[in-house]
């Protein structure tokens, strides 16, 4: 039976080669300061710094610049944030980037006015947003965490060695998004396929929990099958427009809420992947990768015909002659191949992480209890000795 939910999202999009065009629309609806949020410096070379910093001027607004923000954004970087955003007493933070770009802008609105240390409120109490917060708007130039279209804020505190994301209210969700598949062009390969393969772990720890015929759960295996045909062919040719313009689409109904609805949803590989990341600095998209095929043969066993389905319906295995175990096998062995397809990280060794991490890592992995198999705290450590490859 599908659960009982409520669904709103907020966020207006524009999307395709001319969406920049409506940013004036949109600014005309906000103050005069904007803290314009960006990272390490790609889109001064791009060219799509000038582009927006030309219609912000032709706006008359005042503009604060916070660059910098690093792919795993910091607590201090956040702290750093609000302090700018308050000096310029901001009315509208335009984040100009990939999903940790849009995440640490979400970080900063709620974070301004916060009379408290942020990360201990939201991060470490998990507590609801109760003071002012700071509009955001996004312009993305890469896919795959789906932050334009959600509340999810994630950070790192390195000096506690965790990663840890709030998924906030839709009062946090961005206001505008705007999404050119054309800025995604010149990003480089590895972090275009760990933007896919990101792409494909929200859907399947959304998919990976509950036995019900759920709607939810065809939009996803249509989700998976457009990714899987269009990300083949994007890694052949990065700047085939149809390929992109599909994966940065599914990447935004890969997690801007909707498929999750009727549904517990599992989130252990993030939870898995972001305590490697905490430790590692890696890329997160490749953190899921690397423990994604350990974590998922752990709990097959559990879910055994929502393992079966997918490997059917999504990867197209013949069942016929076959045990349900088979088939369910042979479904994530063609995920896997899948993933060598395409180059993304296959352990976390490769990731930088090493035996004598192994154990913080694994303590550093909040368990959740929505998926097919809730691990033990002995079962966490073995699927990251699993990760650890040959």
């Amino acid at each position: 039976m599908l659960g009982n939910f409520t669904y709103s999202n907020p966020t207006k999009l524009y999307f395709g080669e001319n969406s920049l065009d409506y940013l004036r629309e949109e600014l005309q609806k906000y103050g005069k300061n904007i803290l314009l949020v960006y990272g390490g410096g790609s889109i001064k070379k791009n060219g799509i710094y000038d582009q927006v910093v030309e219609i912000l001027k032709s706006c008359g607004k005042e503009i604060f610049e916070d660059a910098g923000v690093m792919p795993n954004p910091t607590v201090e970087k956040l702290y750093e944030g609000c302090e700018r955003a308050r000096k310029g007493s901001v009315d509208l933070i335009l984040a100009v980037g990939g999903g940790s770009v849009c995440d640490y802008a979400k970080a900063v609105s709620v974070s301004v006015h916060c009379k408290e240390d942020p990360w201990d409120k939201y991060y470490l109490r998990m507590e609801d947003v109760d003071n002012e917060i700071v509009p955001v708007g996004c312009i993305l130039t890469m896919v795959g965490t789906g932050s334009e279209m959600n509340g999810g804020a994630v950070i790192t505190n390195q000096e506690q060695k965790l990663k840890i994301g709030h998924v906030f209210g839709e009062n946090v969700f961005p206001k505008f998004s705007i999404l050119n598949p054309v800025y995604t062009f010149t990003l480089p390969k590895y972090q275009m396929v760990a933007g896919f393969y990101d792409i494909m772990s929200h859907i399947l720890e959304q998919y990976f929990s509950g036995e019900d015929d759920n709607t939810s759960d065809y939009l996803m295996e249509g989700l998976l099958k457009s990714l899987i045909h269009s990300s083949k062919i994007a890694v052949k040719n990065p700047e085939d427009y149809e390929a992109r313009s599909n994966i940065m689409w599914t990447a935004t109904w890969a997690l801007n809420t909707l498929v999750a609805k009727g549904k517990t949803t599992d989130w252990m590989v993030h939870m898995l992947g972001q305590s490697v990341g905490a430790y590692t600095d890696a890329t997160h998209g490749m953190t899921l990768s690397a423990v994604s095929l350990p974590y998922y043969r752990q709990i097959m066993p559990y879910g055994l015909q929502k393992f079966k389905r997918y490997a059917i319906n999504v990867w197209d295995v013949q069942p016929e002659g076959k045990s349900d175990e088979e088939i369910a096998e042979e479904g994530l062995s063609r995920m896997e191949s899948y993933m060598k397809e395409i180059g993304v990280v296959m352990n976390i060794k490769e990731l930088g992480v090493t035996e004598d991490m192994l154990e913080g890592i694994a303590k550093g992995v909040f368990i959740l209890d929505g998926g097919y198999k809730v691990l033990s705290s002995d079962e966490v450590l073995q699927v990251l000795k699993d990760s650890m490859g040959n």
